[in-house]
């Protein structure tokens, strides 16, 4: 179990960051969730996707502290601008580019956002997805429109700022 955490521990940690928001919660997140699945090892189906699973475990996790801790009254939340994530090898204007498209994305609705970053950053199709979130996968088609169309909103308001500023 702990070579499958290994290999997908990137992936993982992306998408705590998408739950939770913040740098020191999605480290945290991540590192309960590791811990859980190695200690419930033996309940995990072989042949089945450990991902997944693993996954399930950091979302029910994070669920489980929104309601222990309230954050979702505003609480615990950081600006995604305070994130400072730079692309790594890239110039200052990529990450200026790439610091703007994850704010976009991290101001989406947690629905919307968790959605994005499971097919679009992660790679899962829109089943595995409606699995994972436990939701039908027309719902998850729905979310995906919404967040582009917002998405396609912000890009275009950008790009017109970035033409002004040159």
């Amino acid at each position: 179990m702990k070579e499958m955490l290994e290999g997908f521990y990137p992936r993982l940690w992306r998408y705590c960051l998408a739950l939770t928001r913040e740098l020191p919660a999605a480290e945290d997140l991540c590192q309960a969730a590791c811990l859980k699945a190695l200690e419930s090892a033996h309940q995990f189906q072989a042949g089945t996707h450990a991902d997944r699973w693993v996954f399930r475990i950091a979302k029910n996790l994070w669920y489980n502290t929104l309601r222990a801790e309230n954050v979702r009254r505003g609480g615990g939340l950081v600006p995604s601008e305070e994130l400072a994530l730079p692309a790594p090898g890239a110039d200052a204007e990529a990450n200026f580019f790439h610091a703007e498209v994850l704010k976009a994305v991290m101001d989406l609705p947690e629905a919307q956002r968790v959605t994005v970053f499971l097919v679009y950053v992660e790679g899962f199709s829109y089943k595995e997805a409606a699995e994972h979130l436990q939701i039908p996968i027309g719902t998850v088609m729905s979310r995906l429109a919404a967040a582009r169309n917002k998405l396609s909103a912000f890009n275009a308001t950008s790009g017109a700022a970035r033409k002004r500023t040159l």
